[in-house]
């Protein structure tokens, strides 16, 4: 007797036969999701097309504003790193959340009030309570009383400043130096300027962490090496 389970008629007509298949219909939630786009789309010249333009203007704007931002090199005051025409990235995310300028970034801001009314982009030196003096008996910057080994960036032929400085770096402030010191108009030029000098965090606008084009010059920005070993301005005297 053959035990195995025989179909019944229910069985067979509730299963779709051969390659035939069964589709519910859509629900009211399918329904209103498809509806919006189209209804909305029927209401821009263009239809679809124009309103998907719309929508990825509006994401490039909020990218823009809110996180990452183009900036063209004016000028050659970043040379050699940083060439005029170069476009960088910045990173508008990078001081946010408790996080703060470090030495040796390479910073967009702002100069309002204190360089001009334009965007400059220059490279952090000293921060908020440090003391940046230049030079030392070797012609290299001391900060907080650790000389500056700046050859991994600066301007060949250049030396670190043609201008002397002795300064304490109020806190909530930036001491900024372009990277071509010859060719730079920077924090030693408005010593006797409003502010100093000195750049307020506040008005940085981000760091430089990409050079985006030309696509031969395209490279990651990386903080270097030559300020690791300078203390922080409270632990300067237990240094030496």
């Amino acid at each position: 007797m053959d035990t195995e389970a025989q179909p019944t008629e229910r069985d067979r007509s509730s299963r779709p036969s051969g390659s035939e298949t069964t589709s519910e219909p859509a629900g009211p939630e399918d329904r209103s999701r498809f509806a919006l786009p189209a209804r909305v789309g029927s209401w821009v010249p263009g239809g679809r097309i124009t309103l998907t333009l719309l929508l990825c203007l509006v994401f490039l704007l909020l990218l823009s504003t809110f996180v990452l931002r183009p900036f063209q090199i004016p000028s050659g005051s970043m040379e050699p790193g940083l060439r005029i025409g170069d476009r960088v990235l910045v990173n508008k995310l990078a001081y946010r959340f408790g996080a703060v300028p470090q030495r040796g970034d390479i910073v967009v801001f702002d100069g309002t009030g204190y360089f001009g009314h334009a965007d400059y982009i220059k490279r952090v030196v000293g921060v908020g309570g440090d003391h940046v003096v230049c030079c030392d008996g070797e012609g290299r910057i001391q900060v907080n009383g650790r000389p500056v080994d700046e050859s991994g960036f600066l301007h060949p032929g250049d030396s670190p400043s043609a201008v002397p400085f002795d300064v304490v770096v109020p806190g909530g402030t930036l001491f900024v130096l372009g990277d071509h010191r010859s060719d730079s108009s920077d924090s030693r030029d408005h010593l006797g300027s409003p502010g100093g000098g000195m750049i307020p965090v506040g008005d940085v606008i981000g760091r430089a962490d990409w050079i985006i084009w030309p696509s031969a010059h395209a490279t990651r920005l990386h903080r270097p090496d030559a300020y690791a070993r300078v203390p922080d301005a409270g632990r300067a005297g237990a240094h030496g």
